[in-house]
């Protein structure tokens, strides 16, 4: 969509809609003092384009329509929710999803698929649903054509986790490092504040989970010899026929078809390396400790001896899934899923 267009309409949402502190600053635009953490933000009703647009709080939501992006023109600057835009981070922008909430995002031209961070309103485009930034529309092949069809699928309890983290004051940092504790099993999300049905008998009160603030990344520990291939094989994640591994996101090679059986196996893990020494691969372990539960396991590649540093396991290729994409933002370019 044209850079200019997109600006006016979001020149003119922060004026009608307030969603930013004060007018002339674009839920996209920016200056001095914007807060760099952001908020955790429903919004009022706000009307565009003679169009009403009514935000809630949502934990279910599953959507179809045209994805657009955006980026180099409003890196740097705002978001509705007050965090600075990062054209690098897997986000997005929604018009009605409360600020942060987590979907996975599928283009169903071609199954690849990646999951997002709800941090900004819009597109106001008619049939648009969602603008993506311009990493998670790489990962779709979105950025050749500048739109495609997607499904989007919200994750409940990461939607969850990354609410209580930003009402508690906690970034996208903080949140990120939910994100990963949900889908490690480290961390329980509540349960949504919506309107329940009818009570269920009481029964005794569970305790909350407490906010876990972010570990600091760690520095990948590259092996000083080189890394054999794996024995395990990666596998596509994400919803439909066809997927895109973790390791073909990070070369930009082209997606491979998925067969359904890959997704059956009986548990998932991240892998980040395979090592042709104990030692080395114990050091990635330390370094990697904080995504979740890590183990070495000794195989064989090659004829040769390899030790592999693995996360998991995971009951679903969607949860590894999101451990292999923070891994990867973190600098482990390595880092992928694989069944056993």
């Amino acid at each position: 969509m044209p850079a200019a267009r997109v600006l006016g309409t979001l020149l003119l949402l922060g004026c009608l809609a307030g969603l930013l502190s004060a007018c002339g600053s674009s839920s996209r635009g920016g200056g001095a003092g914007v807060a760099q953490r952001g908020t955790y933000k429903v919004g009022a009703p706000y009307k565009i384009d003679g169009v009403t647009y009514t935000p809630q709080e949502e934990f279910n939501r599953t959507e179809t329509g045209v994805a657009s992006w955006y980026g180099p023109g409003f890196h740097g600057k705002s978001t509705a929710n007050g965090e600075r835009y990062d054209q690098s981070e897997r986000t997005a922008a929604h018009r009605t999803l409360q600020m942060p909430a987590i979907v996975r995002v599928t283009n169903l031209d071609n199954g690849m698929s990646t999951v997002v961070r709800i941090n900004d309103r819009g597109p106001f485009a008619r049939s648009r649903i969602i603008d993506l930034s311009r990493t998670a529309a790489q990962e779709l092949d979105v950025v050749r054509n500048g739109t495609a069809r997607v499904r989007i699928d919200q994750l409940p309890a990461e939607s969850m986790a990354v609410r209580d983290v930003a009402v508690a004051g906690g970034g996208p940092a903080e949140q990120n490092a939910a994100v990963i504790q949900v889908a490690s099993g480290q961390r329980t999300a509540p349960a949504p504040t919506m309107a329940a049905a009818p009570p269920p008998p009481p029964v005794a009160p569970q305790p909350q989970p407490a906010v876990v603030p972010a570990q600091p990344n760690p520095q990948p520990v590259w092996p000083t010899t080189t890394q054999p291939p794996s024995v395990e094989t990666p596998v596509a994640y994400g919803s439909g026929g066809r997927g895109v591994t973790v390791a073909s996101l990070a070369s930009g090679a082209a997606p491979v078809a998925a067969p359904t059986s890959a997704l059956a196996g009986s548990g998932f893990y991240v892998q980040t390396g395979a090592f042709s020494t104990m030692e080395n691969a114990e050091r990635q372990r330390g370094a990697v400790r904080s995504y979740g539960s890590s183990e070495v396991s000794q195989a064989s590649a090659g004829g040769r001896d390899v030790w592999r540093v693995r996360l998991g396991p995971y009951s679903t290729a969607d949860a590894a899934g999101i451990v292999a994409d923070r891994l990867k933002r973190s600098g482990y370019g390595d880092a992928r899923v694989v069944s056993e």
